[in-house]
């Protein structure tokens, strides 16, 4: 699978950016899918994931009530709709993929985007 990850930008505080991964190959409904972000000098966090079906989501507290995960397998494509952004959520944000269960964790995903990079201004 590969991933291809796009929407980002620069945005004011309180404003809203969607972001937007696109999988090459047949296999995207058997994937779980998430989004994580990595901060200048921090570590890969979770931010949002998806089980195959899209049934099942989780959040990253940091972001619960503000981002939104969604996909659409006849367009094998994951969503992360990010609204009342603050200047913490600045990061390179990246899309993930697996055919394992749906997970937090950065080892249960076999599949990486490029990352799209998300500045908020204060």
């Amino acid at each position: 699978v590969q991933l291809q990850a796009s929407g980002g930008g620069l945005v004011q505080a309180g404003g809203s950016l969607r972001l937007s991964c696109v999988a090459s190959g047949r296999t995207f409904s058997r994937n779980a899918m998430a989004w994580f972000r990595q901060a200048p000098g921090k570590e890969r966090e979770f931010v949002a994931a998806i089980s195959r079906s899209g049934g099942i989501t989780y959040y990253a507290d940091s972001v619960k009530g503000r981002f939104t995960i969604s996909r659409d397998n006849a367009k094998n494509s994951v969503y992360l709709q990010m609204n009342s952004l603050k200047p913490e959520d600045t990061a390179v944000y990246y899309c993930a993929a697996d055919e394992g269960p749906i997970t937090t964790m950065v080892r249960g995903y076999g599949y990486w985007g490029q990352g799209t990079l998300v500045t908020v201004s204060s």
